[in-house]
């Protein structure tokens, strides 16, 4: 693991100034715990763009716990059509919206132990429901987060879980809330998983992957 000046990378990024895709967006703005919680869920293995559709025409058709529990499957399919694995993600919402209104009076869970308690709610999830939903620290690492922070040579980790053990250590909490959103806008503007765009990129003279 590499000392960097982590405020110096972070002032940078936001130097950048490129654009947030319309998910992200969504997530900042949007910033209820449910609908994080249930965004995140349709985001799985499906492009922004896509989720990003699935998640409005799923939020007209109710915003609570409630709303889901009892609602017609085919109903949601339809709305969430075409995420990856729709069919499934609609079961595991409504499954997930009912428990909430069964066993949590409707209210999503305020931590990452009972969030992760939810079938396939991950860290990744339950991190962003914190920051994203109630507005805690709380640090999501996703594909962006891990293989940034590895190309800096902040971390010289092989799972985004271990990625986030050892932010949760280097990286000070003032950051935590905000630092995937800025990683990920960065990510799938500039520092691309294949032919990262280094020649716009304002940290390239800092980043270990040019050293």
């Amino acid at each position: 693991m590499t000392s960097i000046d982590i405020d110096k990378y972070i002032k940078l990024i936001k130097e950048q100034d490129s654009p947030q895709s319309d998910f992200v967006k969504f997530t900042e703005e949007t910033g209820t715990p449910y609908s994080v919680l249930i965004t995140c869920i349709l985001s799985l293995r499906t492009n922004d763009k896509t989720t990003y559709g699935a998640a409005l025409r799923m939020l007209e058709l109710g915003t609570k716990p409630e709303d889901f529990a009892d609602i017609e499957l085919e109903k949601l399919e339809k709305a969430i059509y075409p995420v990856g694995f729709y069919k499934n993600k609609a079961k595991q919402i409504i499954e997930l919206s009912k428990t909430l209104v069964e066993k949590y009076n409707s209210q999503v869970p305020e931590s990452i132990e009972e969030l992760t308690k939810f079938k396939g709610v991950g860290r990744k999830t339950a991190n962003l429901v914190i920051a994203k939903g109630f507005h805690k620290p709380a640090i999501c690492v996703d594909v962006h987060v891990h293989r940034i922070c590895n190309r800096w040579g902040y971390v010289r980790t092989k799972e985004p879980d271990e990625t986030e053990i050892v932010l949760r250590k280097i990286l000070p909490e003032k950051y935590w809330m905000d630092f995937n959103t800025l990683l990920v806008t960065h990510g799938q503007n500039v520092c691309k998983p294949i032919k990262p765009n280094c020649a716009i990129c304002k940290l390239s003279k800092l980043c270990a992957k040019n050293i």
